[in-house]
């Protein structure tokens, strides 16, 4: 539909504009209420009539969110079919939540296993099945969170459409790719945790981590002391100020080249003793070596070294 002047009513979405084509600021502001785009520095209109990809409705809770929201569950990639085909529940329950009868749920019953065949209709599909169960179960026994397991599953995906799993076992792919997912995301998890969970040969896990890391062209930043300071401080339940000042030596040492060619872990764990002991909440060496997966030799040795290079007194 047009307007008397000719112009359309409804203009397409707004490109991606960066500067005013007027006074070439960079300053450019959304009013949605008249949907412009204007140039706060000259006032100019750099776009108009652009569309709302909004709702047009209003939610003032996340109930009415839900409510009122008019689309099915997100895509999700730890499912093999990224959550797109439908389920039958397990519950022998109707639409009022009362039992079915015997006769009903034995229909259930049959309609359900065939469901659950329909949805695997080829080898790749199946493998996807039981590799994103087992990359579940892995991260599930390390409480890693929803994104991980997301980022996992999309290098295990990536893997199999470039057929690298062939020769692996799936569960040694699962594991190098929460590993990988871990690394990129910075929620540092080491290998013989990963390895723990899901009951394989630590070497293995490397190898493929390692395969994958050269095939799918992923360049993963070696982890930083810094990354295993929070994950330490939950575990030994020390408070914000002993993570701020372990963070602090760590900073130090970091300048001073003192934590190149040392495991991070284990010098991380140092600088969580030494903290913990300089601002009162002291915890013994076998407590910080279990949280970090160290032996006490390590955090006796990393500690002393800190504490001598960077001019530290610990009173112990």
């Amino acid at each position: 539909m047009n307007s008397r002047g000719g112009e359309k009513l409804v203009k397409r979405e707004i490109e991606y504009i960066e500067v005013c084509p007027e006074c070439g600021s960079r300053k450019l502001e959304m009013d949605y209420e008249r949907a412009e785009l204007i140039c706060s520095e000259c006032g100019y209109v750099v776009d108009d009539k652009f569309i709302d990809p909004g709702p047009e409705w209003r939610a003032f809770d996340h109930e009415q969110r839900i409510k009122r929201s008019r689309v099915g569950a997100p895509i999700s990639y730890t499912i093999h079919d990224k959550g797109l085909s439908t389920i039958i529940d397990w519950r022998d329950k109707d639409g009022y939540g009362k039992d079915i009868s015997p006769t009903t749920r034995e229909q259930m019953y049959r309609l359900r296993k065939w469901q659950q065949r329909i949805r695997v209709s080829n080898a790749i599909e199946r493998n996807l099945a039981f590799a994103l169960t087992e990359l579940d179960r892995i991260a599930s026994r390390l409480n890693l969170p929803k994104s991980i397991r997301e980022t996992a599953a999309m290098y295990y995906r990536k893997a199999v459409e470039k057929g690298l799993i062939r020769g692996r076992s799936i569960e040694s792919v699962a594991a190098a790719s929460i590993y990988a997912a871990c690394r990129q995301c910075k929620i540092p998890r080491m290998l013989d945790e990963i390895a723990e969970a899901a009951k394989i040969n630590r070497k293995e896990i490397g190898r493929t981590f390692r395969f994958l890391a050269r095939e799918l062209g992923i360049n993963f930043k070696p982890a930083t002391p810094i990354d295993y300071v929070p994950r330490l401080a939950s575990a030994l339940k020390l408070s914000g100020e002993v993570q701020a000042k372990a963070i602090e030596i760590l900073k130090l040492a970091m300048q001073k080249e003192l934590t190149s060619g040392r495991g991070p872990a284990g010098v991380s764990a140092a600088a969580i003793y030494i903290a913990s002991v300089l601002l009162g909440e002291k915890r013994t060496q076998r407590e910080v070596a279990e949280a970090a997966k160290v032996t006490e030799v390590t955090i006796r040795n990393r500690y002393k070294e800190l504490a001598e290079k960077l001019n530290i007194e610990i009173d112990i």
